[in-house]
């Protein structure tokens, strides 16, 4: 079979959106080895598509994005579209340095130095909800909703299987044209590279059969929100052996897990800002909603900003494989390489400073009992300031990089000034 005609070079913003340029793919491995011309500006975009008007390059500086070899897919023909080769790149200097600004880096970076400073590795897997936007509106999770995707979600499954992305679940969600998708857990970079891969995947595959979707945390303000639940383990980097299991310990979370739950929670509000980052994401973070009521750790509870997932010994199960963290509050504006470097940057914290573990609030604690426990911030802005508020989390920043981001954010607020919910979420959803 012919190779495609063109390569796109890619890096993915701070606003969760693909952006990188094509070269032909016979010039693929000449561009593998020096990259190819990028701009420091086009961080600063918005999720609107305007470059922020206050921010720290200006007109000035050149990159280069130099792709990484592992992480390429071919995005198939279709619709007049002719077949494609992506290619996911690491944003650097014109002599090879690292940029400090780079979202790929940031997150390799922090994997790395967690496994320096734990022997652990980070396995995790991005869990995906979206919109069929001009889907039928009929029963949650039933087959008449699955059935009338068709053939959208077979071969959706059968596109990311081909590519190497490894699907697990297809199914029709709760909220009204929702539906979705997840992948198996993978190795920390390569679960970050696979959720901007499948973003892309999924909008490609459904413009190619005339479809509209959208992975806005709300399509409208009384519709079902969509997240992006981060599932996250930890094994010793040398055995493979998985570490967060313990018979005895509460939950059967371990003492190491618990440690990194602690992290993850101090530095909830600021992570918060990374990972909920759209102007309609506040709508859906509320208690009730199944999205996230409060910063606490649960035991099965779909309230709580980390979740203890459950196990299941049915057919020889192990649980000692199964155990994970699932991080709830993040969706799908956030740039999946920020958000996993920044848990990871706090589950560090956790176990490096030893953290006091947190309480774990068993599966059939009541809605009263949560009534005083933290909540997240309530709004873009305020979920801003606990970031730089919290001088650990904006530690993690190159100050460049962290006010790019600051930019950017406060250029979104100002362009939905005025607008009620419902033009803000469809402004938001028309965008993802």
């Amino acid at each position: 079979m012919a190779a495609p005609t063109l390569t796109f070079i890619a890096t993915n913003d701070l606003v969760g959106h693909t952006r990188g340029r094509a070269v032909p793919s016979a010039d693929t491995t000449r561009a593998l080895r020096r990259g190819v011309g990028w701009v420091p500006a086009n961080l600063a975009i918005d999720g609107f598509g305007h470059i922020a008007e206050d921010n720290v390059f200006g007109s000035t500086g050149d990159l280069r994005l130099v792709p990484d070899a592992t992480t390429g897919i071919d995005i198939p023909a279709g619709q007049d579209k002719p077949e494609v080769r992506l290619l996911l790149a690491e944003q650097r200097h014109p002599d090879g340095q690292e940029w400090h600004c780079c979202p790929r880096t940031f997150a390799r970076k922090a994997l790395e130095e967690f496994t320096e400073h734990t022997g652990l590795e980070i396995i995790a897997s991005f869990e995906h909800e979206f919109t069929i936007r001009d889907a039928a509106d009929n029963a949650p999770f039933s087959l008449r909703r699955f059935r009338d995707a068709e053939p959208f979600g077979t071969e959706l499954v059968e596109l990311l299987d081909s590519v190497g992305l490894q699907p697990e679940n297809w199914l029709p969600e709760y909220g009204s044209q929702q539906y979705e998708i997840t992948l198996k857990p993978a190795p920390g970079l390569v679960a970050a590279d696979r959720a901007i891969l499948l973003r892309d995947l999924v909008h490609d595959l459904a413009e190619r059969h005339g479809r509209s979707v959208s992975f806005a945390p709300l399509c409208a303000p009384d519709a079902g929100g969509s997240g992006v639940h981060v599932h996250l383990s930890l094994h010793d980097a040398k055995t493979g052996a998985p570490v967060l299991y313990d018979e005895e310990a509460p939950a059967n979370l371990s003492q190491t897990g618990q440690k990194f739950a602690a992290g993850i929670l101090r530095h909830a509000k600021a992570l918060t800002a990374l990972s909920a980052c759209s102007p309609s994401s506040y709508l859906r973070l509320a208690p009730d909603t199944w999205s996230v009521g409060g910063i606490f750790l649960g035991e099965r509870n779909r309230e709580s900003l980390l979740r203890i997932c459950p196990t299941s010994t049915i057919g020889g199960g192990d649980p000692t494989q199964q155990l994970n963290l699932e991080f709830r509050s993040a969706d799908a504006t956030s740039n999946p390489w920020l958000v996993l470097g920044s848990l990871v940057r706090a589950g560090l914290e956790g176990i490096t400073r030893d953290y006091e573990p947190e309480r774990v609030w068993p599966e059939e604690t009541t809605a009263e009992e949560l009534a005083d426990v933290p909540r997240l911030p309530a709004s873009v802005a305020e979920a801003l300031e606990c970031l730089t508020g919290d001088e650990v989390a904006s530690g993690w920043f190159h100050p460049e990089l962290l006010q790019t981001y600051l930019d950017i954010k406060r250029a979104e607020l100002k362009a939905v000034e005025g607008l009620t919910d419902e033009q803000v979420c469809a402004k938001v959803a028309d965008a993802y």
